[in-house]
């Protein structure tokens, strides 16, 4: 019994680490991530999203048509009781090129940001221009960081109910100094993977406790509220994501993306604005559903 249990578990891993990897390649190929002779800095905070990718993309490496180097480094920004043996064992043991990069940005940011305020913003901004100079100090092409699906989608709430914006985090994005290149190639993987993922890897975590310990923080409430979403209606999250691949600026309102002042009167095939919504019905891939006719249902594939 003990051994059918422990192949089914196995079986099953084996399952979850190919969709993850399928999904970073498929990432990777869609936005051009990586190409012949890259050197990656792969930023790993601790965290299970950036240990995920980084085995991700050693693995991908290893496999890869073309030849790209990968660099992992990490951010010591001095918060009190952080562990800075933890990941230098840990890559030591891994056989990684790495580099730690210790910057006191903790001080700067608990001194400039008056208690109960949200740090985020602030230490987000120094740890960008802290790993964009370490990029260029070690002659890498692409920094990866390790925002995942269910970050993108957040990210676009964020900025719509609190910044009145229609703007997530793209997969791939050129820096504001046009110095450097930014990839996210877990871009297509759900966070419920990785997180099961990061888990049965039992990979040593470090709890980021600058900013973990504000617990009203806008971002918590947005991903509660898709948590939530997943849970009463399967399929939504994944309904939204491919929202975000599928565009119609001409039914924005936005008049810099699209020029409405020069519409003309002539329709071709009737009047589409006023058609009503494709509304499909999603059905999980992963599920095992014995009778159903294919031919009324629409069938969402997930990315």
């Amino acid at each position: 019994m003990a051994t059918s249990l422990e192949a089914k578990q196995k079986y099953n891993f084996n399952k979850l680490q190919k969709r993850i990897r399928r999904q970073v390649g498929q990432a990777i190929n869609d936005f051009n991530m990586i190409e012949d002779g890259d050197r990656v800095m792969v930023c790993l905070s601790g965290g299970k999203d950036s240990y995920t990718m980084l085995e991700i993309l050693m693995s991908l490496q290893k496999a890869a048509p073309i030849n790209f180097e990968l660099v992992a480094v990490n951010l010591d920004q001095k918060q009190p009781g952080f562990p800075d043996h933890v990941l230098p064992q840990y890559l030591e043991q891994l056989g990684v090129e790495y580099k730690i990069v210790t910057e006191d940005t903790y001080s700067i940011v608990m001194d400039k940001i008056p208690e109960g305020k949200t740090t985020c913003s602030l230490c987000s901004r120094l740890r960008r221009g802290i790993l964009y100079r370490t990029a260029k100090e070690l002659g890498a092409t692409k920094i990866a960081l390790g925002h995942h699906r269910d970050d993108i989608l957040e990210t676009m709430f964020l900025n719509m109910f609190h910044g009145g914006k229609l703007k997530s985090m793209p997969p791939k994005l050129k820096s504001d100094n046009n110095e450097h290149v930014v990839i996210r190639p877990l871009a297509y993987a759900k966070e419920k993977d990785i997180e099961l993922f990061s888990q049965i890897k039992g990979y040593p975590i470090i709890p980021c406790n600058l900013c973990g310990s504000q617990e009203n923080l806008q971002r918590k409430q947005i991903k509660q509220m898709l948590n939530d979403w997943d849970k009463q209606f399967p399929g939504r999250i994944e309904s939204m994501f491919s929202a975000l691949q599928n565009v119609v600026p001409s039914h924005l309102a936005d008049t810099e993306l699209f020029d409405f002042k020069t519409l003309t009167q002539d329709v071709e095939e009737g009047d589409v604005a006023f058609d009503a919504p494709e509304i499909p019905t999603y059905i999980d891939p992963e599920s095992e559903i014995a009778e159903i006719d294919t031919t009324s249902v629409k069938v969402i594939e997930l990315v």
